[in-house]
């Protein structure tokens, strides 16, 4: 890359940042906190009821084995701070998730030494141990381990104090999101389970944050700005634990700010309802894997042991979430959810993909086409070729992305849907938009797309204006969907599907499919190049 390029890459990287993102980093880089190490304060008195948390996998499977992003490794082997693992499993390491997963109870011996260990391991400093998020999610983790029943131990209750101690000069704002809410719940569990005036000052210092950042992160249709379903399950995971903790010490919040929590985590929930296939599980937009978050059927579970409401059932026809950008349509045994949405807050793209207009599908029930998914983070090629537009339901043109994704989580010029457009016609419900992701080459290219839903079919088309090179629609199939003979595909429930396309040529190529983090699982492409400024591809089905 010549420099002008790269300078045009940082420039429209870093001109949407906030100045508090900007001035966080240089912060951080200046100041090195001291490790606060004064006695820790008194616990609270037993609270009222807990109710049970949303389940998390099982990742300890021994006493010091480790089951991380589907790869297993024993901490005498590894170590806490092995710089050859990717640093995702060195923060899973340090999060200390499987106090809250399933059959935990059974490993509480396992729980208690591995808690001593690391205090003993891992003394306040440098290194991930001691980074912010992980912090604040360990912090998170021993509190609800306590509130379980379990006895911490004085060595943890001490390094508690000193880890909230050390969070909180080590705020995250230079990144907001997910990391600073994380940060902010942090604070706020530790000064409920904590007693006395530092507690009582964690406590405000967090609900502070939470105030602001619950307003701007969760938008009026319920949905994460970040627009990642995985990351909103996330949030939601959080409000439903700050509402949970908030019933147990029922005099130490404001009224006002628990029913804020409960009308928020009511729309969350239909948010993340619209945009999960009927097997339950997520769709994969923007960095979205299964097993992260808890599951959507776990996290109902909980909300309802919470005293909130039934699942939301969804009505056939169209559902908008505005502002948030995504379109669920669900007619007989079809069910698409069709991404119209800006990649993410402009200051914040991180977990966004190149993905703009492309879309996922189930039929009778089961996933048939969808988007590639997100096996892993980091800087390196297949980190950026999952962000990429090429591994997405949707058209790339002169081979490109239709934002500029780079590294393992910035973006330059992004992607802008305009003209979102709903109608019916001849009985069938047609959604249309247009970006103008491509507008920054020669030729100002403008991707138009159009999903036509009729009773048996689906029709998608697919225009470039403007002048252009070279365009390819692609479209991932399920791994479980099978391409036969004769463009007929045979779907996981024994039910077939044909598929036709027009104004180009389609082959078929293989292609890998991640719904985990460490998982990469074989599928097929069907790709279509284009030959003129339109391609088709259609979908036909019988419905009894």
């Amino acid at each position: 890359m010549n420099v002008l390029a790269a300078t045009s890459r940082y420039w429209h990287t870093l001109r949407y940042l906030k100045p508090i993102q900007v001035y966080g980093r240089v912060w951080r880089q200046l100041v090195s906190p001291r490790p606060d190490l004064r006695p820790a304060p008194p616990l609270r008195p037993r609270p009222g009821r807990w109710v049970a948390e949303a389940m998390r996998r099982q990742s300890l499977t021994a006493p010091t084995s480790f089951r991380f992003l589907n790869e297993e490794r024993l901490l005498d082997d590894v170590g806490w701070d092995n710089a050859g693992l990717p640093r995702l499993w060195r923060y899973n390491l340090h999060y200390f998730d499987d106090l809250i997963s399933t059959g935990a109870e059974a490993r509480s011996g396992w729980h208690r030494a591995l808690m001593l260990r690391w205090v003993h391991d891992n003394p306040p400093g440098p290194g991930t141990a001691w980074e912010p998020y992980p912090t604040s999610l360990r912090i998170v983790n021993w509190c609800k381990w306590a509130l379980r029943g379990n006895e911490l131990p004085p060595e943890c209750i001490y390094s508690l104090a000193v880890q909230v101690r050390w969070l909180a000069k080590r705020l995250e704002w230079h990144l907001l999101g997910n990391h600073l809410f994380a940060n902010a719940k942090a604070m706020v569990f530790a000064g409920l389970i904590c007693d006395g005036p530092e507690a009582d000052a964690w406590r405000q210092a967090g609900l502070r944050i939470l105030a602001d950042q619950v307003a701007e992160q969760i938008q009026s249709d319920g949905g994460q700005y970040e627009r990642s379903p995985m990351y909103h399950a996330l949030t939601l995971e959080d409000l439903l634990d700050l509402y949970n903790i908030s019933s147990a010490f029922s005099n130490a919040l404001p009224e006002q700010t628990t029913a804020s929590w409960r009308e928020i985590i009511e729309r969350m929930r239909r948010w993340l309802a619209v945009m999960c296939h009927p097997d339950g599980d997520i769709a994969f937009f923007n960095d979205a894997a299964i097993g992260v978050a808890p599951s959507p059927t776990e996290l109902e579970r909980y909300a309802k042991r919470l005293g909130f409401g039934t699942a939301v059932s969804l009505p056939d026809g169209i559902t908008h979430l505005d502002p948030s950008g995504y379109v669920r349509v669900q007619r007989g045994p079809l069910v698409a959810v069709l991404d119209v949405a800006p990649v993410g807050p402009d200051f914040l793209p991180g977990h966004a993909h190149a993905d703009t207009l492309s879309f996922e599908l189930s039929l009778f029930g089961q996933r048939a086409l969808v988007n590639s998914g997100t096996s892993q983070y980091g800087v390196g090629a297949e980190r950026l070729r999952q962000r990429g537009t090429a591994a997405h339901n949707t058209v790339t043109v002169a081979g490109l992305d239709s934002s500029e994704v780079w590294s393992g989580f910035r973006v330059a010029r992004r992607a802008r849907p305009f003209n979102l457009r709903f109608a019916g016609v001849d009985g069938s419900i047609v959604v249309s938009c247009s970006h103008d992701g491509y507008q920054r080459l020669p030729g100002r290219p403008v991707h138009h797309r159009e999903w036509r839903f009729a009773l048996n079919s689906l029709c998608v088309m697919d225009r470039v204006s403007g002048t252009f090179s070279h365009a390819v629609v692609r479209y991932y199939l399920h791994p479980a969907v099978n391409n036969l003979t004769g463009q007929t595909l045979r779907l996981p429930n024994g039910q077939f599907a044909q598929w036709s396309a027009g104004g180009g040529t389609p082959k078929i190529v293989r292609s890998v499919w991640h719904p985990e983090f460490g998982v990469s699982i074989a599928n097929q492409c069907i790709e279509i190049e284009f030959e003129g400024p339109e391609v088709h591809f259609q979908l036909d089905w019988k419905h009894s």
